[in-house]
């Protein structure tokens, strides 16, 4: 299992647009994807998921990927999270 935490920096938090391109890059991995935010973990490949977390900018979010692919799936994420969020 990897896992890496996350500042969201975007003024908006993680809004529909940013939340359905960071689903479709989890889904792309065999591998179990989560994200949590205070204590709530949640499915990372279902955007209703993610939505429900309410990321604001400011809030801290951890990643999880375990399974099959788990690092190239753990540091596409970062990547992304770090040029989209």
């Amino acid at each position: 299992m990897k896992e890496f935490k996350y500042t969201i920096t975007d003024p908006q938090g993680i809004h529909a647009r940013p939340a359905g391109l960071f689903v479709k890059a989890a889904a792309k991995y065999p591998c179990r994807v989560t994200i949590a935010k205070d204590g709530k973990e949640v499915d990372a490949k279902r955007i209703l998921g993610v939505m429900s977390l309410g990321v604001k900018q400011g809030h801290e979010v951890t990643i999880c990927t375990d399974g099959e692919q788990e690092e190239e799936a753990c540091a596409e994420l970062e990547q992304f999270m770090k040029d989209n969020l």
